[in-house]
């Protein structure tokens, strides 16, 4: 603290003077006005003492003040600067500096096998150190099975893998890029409008000789820098200041580079009421009119139109491990699945990843990682990035401006597609209503097999001989019931009485050799049993746990139907056996020759009816009782109308060739056979299965095909659609082979 001593006169001219830590103050004004303007124009000053005496003068004022002293600020120029520096002046004007810490390593889920591995290597080397052997063999072992393991680890990761390296805590920002790869960078600040947005960050750096302006979303390294960015998600005056920075490269003639690393704009209420959608959508509609050549990288993640705002360019490139997204999956999973724990299934189904969205014609190509992602070696996944930016730049760098933004709006144009005259399936309506926490323990394997068992349960209805339902999945079933009827005991607060009942049970079957249970006791259990039943049978709730109890009561139906028919047949083979064969065969022969047309003579007519009586009384003396004779009618189709439908399907198999020629879709045929015969998921081969199809259906022309079809097989138009059960000429039918079973 410093002691300063003010002395202000009244009269005569004013003058001021510093003695130590003492300042002396002079001037030609009054006391009041004095002190006044020292409390206006002073910051953080404490008045210890006012005083005010006559002192040698009538019209002199004293006044003590202590000053405390304000933190000394090193930006953006520090005290111990090279006084014999002669470049690199610009990075003192940024506030963003290395690290004093090394960030602590952050070990993903899906990571630890490898950390595993590499801590028995560091064991082994430890122990060489320290017992002198040589174990040389041993580490390089482990070494090559790391590296293998690592290599097979990250060249096979799951959608939702991708999008955890997506958000890698160490995962290297815009700003760790930006001074990678550029000689000079200088950073602009403020949206002219009131405020400076430090989640996006825009620049002008130069890369080989060239300026270019630079504008990115901006996350932290730890967490005092995340809160200080907000977690990389901008307001409406970050997107103003970007809009700012374009407007400016496109009036000086500065290609643009926008890096993507947002989980979404910021949704808050003073964003809202600031206009954060206006914001957006002016940005949308002002990217598209640039005359400037625009590259956009996405880092992290891309999340929706806080992404797209500085995302609409001539060329979309993502690192290996990026995701960009409409939704996040766990927002997605929520709405659909409502719960967030259904998040793997949700990224799957969404298809975010870098290669996924290069296939689709969204993203232009893919920069490589090095293995464990770019965290692991941040010099390295910035050259990769600086190459592309300078091939494409080069690319785009030759087209004149209407070339440039003809390219711009035809890549947006191309995204999605669509099928004229396709048939629409039927509008199904969803339960949207909320479900209970137990939903979230259904998971996307369970559903497959509930699926599977309903649909045997369906078939065993049309059937008189039951369906054959695997062991496995009916144990499978039992034990998620299991486990959700102790989360509903749970979540209906009895556990505490489960387990005092379970605890009850316990004893009484230790003291008594006798099984029957103690009458007290019985009323315990069915009571609790009652309240459960009670609180079940609510309407709304617990919806899963019920659709698979009746499920799993459904399949125990069914597997005692078929035990039950297993053996009946048992019985009925050991005693009847020998005596029905030559009545079967009789019944057989008899039957071969009605469905070829023959007559049946009157004694082979009673033989056929004496066999039948016969038979009757066989099953009634096991104590079957028969119901009653059904007649089997066989379908038999016109003379003449097989071959014909063979003719028919030969002329459309040629013209699908001719369409396929002609849609240029033969390497996406190839690679649907190479993906049925690598045995890959059904989703993927029905995906190409249908892309195919409207590849084809695009290309025929029906009416030409059935015309063709006619003057073939001699038939009228409208029946080859008859022999084809109703189906369009322009449908692929399931003999051309592209089909998912």
């Amino acid at each position: 603290m410093n002691s300063s001593s003010v002395s202000v006169s009244l009269r005569g001219e004013g003058c001021s003077f510093v003695s130590g830590s003492c300042i002396h103050f002079r001037k030609d004004f009054n006391g009041a006005d004095f002190q006044q303007r020292l409390l206006k124009g002073t910051n953080r000053i404490w008045l210890k003492q006012l005083e005010e005496s006559r002192v040698r003068h009538a019209n002199r004022l004293h006044i003590n003040a202590r000053i405390k002293k304000g933190q000394k600020h090193e930006y953006p120029w520090p005290n111990d600067i090279d006084p014999n520096l002669e470049s690199e002046h610009l990075r003192y004007l940024s506030h963003f500096k290395p690290l004093t810490e090394k960030p602590k390593p952050v070990t993903l889920s899906f990571e630890k096998p490898l950390v595993d591995l590499e801590k028995k290597i560091i064991d082994v080397r430890k122990m060489a150190n320290e017992t002198g052997l040589d174990f040389s063999d041993q580490i390089s072992l482990l070494e090559s099975k790391y590296q293998q393991a690592l290599k097979d680890l990250y060249t096979h990761l799951t959608p939702i893998q991708r999008l955890n390296i997506a958000r890698h805590p160490n995962r290297p920002t815009f700003l760790d890029h930006v001074l990678n790869i550029t000689d000079k960078w200088v950073e602009l600040h403020g949206d002219r409008a009131g405020y400076d947005d430090p989640s996006i960050v825009t620049g002008i750096g130069s890369i080989d000789g060239k300026s270019y302006m630079f504008i990115g979303h901006q996350k932290g390294r730890n967490t005092k820098e995340n809160i200080q960015r907000n977690f990389g998600m901008p307001t409406p005056h970050g997107y103003r200041k970007a809009l700012r920075m374009m407007r400016y490269a496109d009036h000086h003639g500065f290609p643009i580079i926008t890096f993507i690393d947002t989980p979404g704009a910021f949704a808050d209420l003073k964003s809202e009421e600031l206009g954060q959608g206006e914001a957006i959508a002016h940005n949308l509609r002002e990217m598209f009119g640039l005359k400037v050549p625009i590259v956009a990288i996405v880092i992290g993640e891309g999340g929706s139109g806080g992404a797209l705002a500085i995302g609409c360019a001539n060329k979309l490139f993502m690192l290996e491990n990026a995701v960009f997204f409409v939704a996040s999956p766990e927002a997605c999973a929520a709405i659909l699945w409502k719960t967030s724990q259904a998040a793997p299934k949700a990224a799957e189904k969404l298809k975010i990843t870098a290669a996924e969205l290069c296939k689709i014609k969204i993203a232009d190509g893919v920069i490589p990682e090095p293995l464990g992602g770019a965290h692991t070696d941040p010099s390295w996944t910035s050259k990769q990035i600086k190459a592309t930016i300078s091939k494409a730049m080069e690319e785009l760098g030759q087209m004149d401006v209407d070339a440039l933004l003809n390219h711009r709006h035809l890549k947006f144009r191309a995204l999605g597609g669509f099928l004229e005259g396709a048939v629409v399936e039927p509008e199904r309506k969803r339960n949207m209503k909320k479900k209970e926490a137990d939903i979230s323990k259904v998971t996307a394997d369970t559903e497959v097999e509930i699926g599977n068992l309903k649909k045997a349960a369906i078939e065993a209805k049309c059937k008189s001989l039951g369906p054959t339902i695997p062991d496995e999945a009916i144990e499978k079933l039992r034990q998620d019931v299991d486990k959700e009827i102790t989360n509903a005991f749970i979540a209906m607060s009895l556990q505490e009485k489960l387990e005092a009942v379970k605890m009850e049970l316990s004893k009484s079957s230790s003291n008594s050799k006798d099984q029957t249970l103690n009458p007290v006791l019985k009323e315990k259990v069915d009571r609790l049993v009652q309240e459960f039943n009670l609180n079940l049978s609510r309407p709304g709730s617990f919806l899963g746990l019920k659709q698979k109890l009746q499920t799993l009561s459904e399949a125990g139906r069914l597997v005692d139907q078929r035990k039950k028919g297993d053996t009946l047949k048992k019985v009925i083979n050991e005693k009847l056996q020998g005596q029905v064969k030559e009545k079967m065969e009789l019944l057989k022969l008899a039957r071969n020759k009605v469905a070829k047309g023959e007559k049946l003579g009157e004694d082979f007519i009673k033989e056929v009816n004496k066999a039948k009586q016969e038979l009757m009384e066989m099953l009634k003396s096991v104590n079957l009782e028969v119901m009653g004779l059904s007649k089997k009618v066989a379908a038999t189709a016109p003379p003449g109308l097989e071959e014909k439908l063979e003719q028919a399907d030969e002329v459309i198999k040629k013209e699908i060739e001719k369409a396929v020629d002609l849609a240029g879709i033969r390497g996406k045929i190839e690679e649907w056979k190479a993906e049925v015969v690598k045995g890959s998921n059904k989703e993927k081969v029905e995906e190409l299965a249908k892309e195919i199809q409207e590849g084809i259906a695009v290309v025929i022309d029906s009416g030409e095909l059935k015309k063709k079809i006619a003057t073939t097989v001699g038939l009228p138009e409208q029946a080859v659609v008859d022999s084809d059960n109703g189906r369009s000429s322009t449908e692929l039918p399931e003999q051309a082979g592209f089909h998912s079973e």
